[in-house]
């Protein structure tokens, strides 16, 4: 699912595209709402609330009888039903190893190669300070 939630809807789209979809029905309609927040005092202290952030929401029913729910940071309804259209494949036993083949799996893999390019972006900026102890005093 978090592989999903980060990837862009045409992405998934794209990629669902190319699969026999099964038949299936929309039990939520996307929607959007709110979800609280919460950070930690210095990471590992208190929690406490940080704000409010936008989530779209959206269930779908495989004709199978599979429920799927998809969750999304943002307003992307369509991204939200997408998601929910996985979850319930995923699910079943006739699209499990499908969905994972041709949507999850290729998704994750630029998902890992987009997080090293930036992050050999980042560490060829590095800048590395010390200190040179004086022999006085």
């Amino acid at each position: 699912m978090a592989v999903l939630a980060q990837s862009d809807a045409a992405e998934i789209s794209a990629r669902l595209r190319a699969m026999a979809l099964p038949d299936h029905k929309t039990l939520r309609e996307p929607e959007n709402g709110l979800v609280m927040v919460r950070g930690r005092i210095g990471g590992d202290g208190a929690h406490f609330n940080l704000g409010e952030a936008t989530v779209s929401r959206s269930a779908v029913l495989l004709s199978t009888g599979q429920v799927g729910f998809g969750y999304t940071l943002g307003r992307d309804h369509e991204k939200a039903r997408l998601i929910a259209l996985c979850d319930a494949m995923a699910q079943s036993d006739d699209f499990a190893d499908a969905v994972e083949q041709e949507v999850i799996a290729p998704l994750r893999t630029a998902m890992i190669a987009k997080r090293s390019r930036a992050d050999a972006e980042t560490a060829a900026t590095r800048v590395d300070f010390y200190t040179m102890v004086r022999g006085e005093g």
